[in-house]
């Protein structure tokens, strides 16, 4: 007796009736019944259908194999339109192409590459120097207005952005419209963060010689 399709297949996969029938969760006597092509037995074709697809799916028969075993022509392998093989191809130009240009191009553009291996033009410039810590800079703060406790409000101010603090009072004239900061020679860049970190303008002094030293004069604004 000639074995069924179904039959061919579980026999090369080494299996026993009764191990197929485990692995489709199906009774011995329907996959004996698939295997005989006995589909009378299921009752109605669409019963014997859907066990037939459960146990071609439990043996993963693939569409090769079933076309073979159905005694049909099976697909070339070497299909050329399919995505793996189109992928492959592409990937094979691409760097068939970047090769290419890794050879070609110091020959074509000499000038080009030469820039390009010396690396980036960089053009120096003066580092910045690094401001001195808060704490060595000694702030004194007056009150340039006749609003008493001008200068200790923003002398308070001063102190808690660490500023070492000098002088506390008032200055000789009272009628100062602007609060000010006022640095020597040498102090214009801290003059200019503490201008920055009080909101206010700074002015260079004439005189003094110690560019760790700022003043600040409280005015009516």
């Amino acid at each position: 007796m000639a074995v069924s399709p179904f039959g061919a297949a579980r026999l090369s996969r080494r299996l026993t009736l009764e191990e197929a029938a485990a692995r489709a969760n199906m009774d011995v006597e329907q996959i004996k019944s698939l295997e005989d092509n006995c589909l009378y037995r299921f009752g109605s074709n669409a019963d014997a259908v859907s066990a037939a697809l459960v146990y071609a799916a439990s043996l993963r028969i693939t569409e090769r194999e079933a076309r073979r075993l159905a005694g049909l022509p099976e697909p070339s392998r070497l299909d050329p339109w399919s995505p793996r093989r189109m992928l492959a191809a592409l990937a094979f130009m691409l760097t068939c192409t970047a090769l290419t240009l890794f050879v070609v191009w110091p020959q074509v553009f000499p000038a080009n590459n030469a820039v390009a291996a010396s690396g980036p033009v960089v053009h120096a410039s003066a580092s910045a120097v690094p401001l001195p810590a808060r704490w060595q800079i000694q702030v004194d703060v007056l009150n340039g207005t006749h609003q008493g406790n001008a200068a200790a409000g923003l002398a308070n101010q001063v102190a808690g952005l660490a500023y070492k603090m000098g002088r506390v009072g008032n200055a000789k004239e009272r009628n100062y419209e602007k609060t000010l900061v006022y640095y020597p020679p040498g102090g214009e860049a801290i003059a200019q963060r503490l201008g920055d970190e009080l909101g206010v303008e700074t002015v260079a002094l004439p005189g003094g010689d110690n560019p760790l030293r700022l003043l600040v004069i409280v005015g009516k604004s």
